[in-house]
């Protein structure tokens, strides 16, 4: 069961890119726009730091093309329609 759990992990993390061009690029703007917002002096510096690392992360997760997120939504709808096809 725990083999399981990591490989299904491991799989999420470091598979093969799953965002198309229009989604990485969509995810590269959002991030870089974010974390250019964090640049904006605010009176909780907390929220600079939360700006940049999501916005950091959004970016990234764009630049190397996986989504672990869709990768959980994709793999979970082919395993819910291999249930009801039996």
């Amino acid at each position: 069961m725990t083999n399981m759990i990591s490989a299904r992990a491991g799989a999420l993390m470091n598979g093969e890119p799953n965002l198309s061009t229009t989604e990485r690029s969509v995810y590269m703007l959002a991030g870089l726009g974010l974390a250019a917002a964090a640049a904006k002096p605010r009176p909780n510096p907390l929220l600079n730091i939360l700006a940049l690392a999501g916005g950091s992360y959004l970016a990234w997760r764009g630049y190397m093309g996986q989504c672990p997120v869709k990768a959980a939504l994709m793999s979970s709808s082919e395993s819910s329609r291999l249930a009801h096809h039996g």
